[in-house]
């Protein structure tokens, strides 16, 4: 698994939009999350603590993790 997963710059075709080299580990510069790559089903989504457990599951510190928390506020906040 990598961060690019996560991204929305990631295409379907494994390529990044920015033409990124793909990054050995989960960190990315560039990183744009999306709730829509942590959950395929928006209903699945439960609140932001669910999310930053999954990014922190999967590896993702500090840049990285800040935007997943700031994507699944927003996201929240959006739902209410």
């Amino acid at each position: 698994m990598s961060i690019c997963d996560f991204c929305v710059e990631f295409e379907a075709g494994e390529k990044c939009r920015l033409e990124l080299k793909m990054p050995k580990r989960m960190s990315c510069r560039e990183f744009v999350p999306t709730l829509d790559k942590f959950c395929s089903n928006p209903a699945d989504f439960v609140d932001p603590k669910q999310l930053v457990q999954m990014a922190s599951y999967f590896g993702m510190k500090g840049n990285e993790l800040k935007k997943v928390q700031a994507m699944a506020a927003l996201a929240q906040s959006t739902r209410n």
